[in-house]
């Protein structure tokens, strides 16, 4: 079961879909292929060594005890683990979605990052947006939609997530 981290003015929030049944056995979001970790890592937002984010003990190390220094947290839209999106009943996420507008409104993170266009879409209902940075926003969490970090080349994801950090950038990320 992966635990969800969730702090106050986190500086972007990371939205996922679902677990992969690897990654919820493994109690770390994206951690059944950890492309997700690396590309955090190559970017920048995270300052740790690819090699640390390899092993499944230093990732899950990583993630409970340091992930929210960097002022990071992650949710998924459904809690059930899935081999894929296309095993999720229609409406699943309505839960979810109730519960990070509740986090939104109450903790307050500058950027909820949507990790894939169907967590996008399954959020808004819309089907037409581009990735990056969306106009509206969710109480005064500016929205960012990211690439899915699985398929396609990692300089586009890596890209996005540097202009991610831009538009967050503090002191310390």
């Amino acid at each position: 079961m992966i635990r969800y981290l969730v702090p106050n003015n986190a500086k972007i929030l990371f939205v996922g879909i679902n677990p992969h049944y690897g990654s919820y056995a493994r109690g770390v979001p994206f951690s059944n292929n950890k492309t997700f970790w690396y590309n955090l890592a190559k970017s920048g937002i995270i300052k740790e060594p690819i090699e640390r984010l390899k092993s499944d003990n230093s990732l899950r190390d990583f993630y409970y005890e340091k992930f929210e220094s960097y002022g990071l947290g992650f949710t998924n839209l459904v809690d059930r683990p899935s081999h894929d999106v296309s095993q999720l009943k229609k409406g699943e996420e309505a839960k979810g979605i109730e519960r990070l507008i509740r986090i939104a409104r109450e903790k307050k993170p500058r950027v909820l990052c949507f990790v894939g266009r169907i967590t996008y879409e399954k959020f808004t209902h819309k089907k037409k947006f581009a990735f990056g940075l969306q106009r509206e926003r969710l109480f005064n969490s500016l929205i960012f939609v990211a690439r899915f970090p699985i398929r396609g080349p990692s300089d586009i994801r890596i890209r996005e997530l540097k202009r991610l950090k831009k538009i967050v950038a503090g002191p310390d990320l």
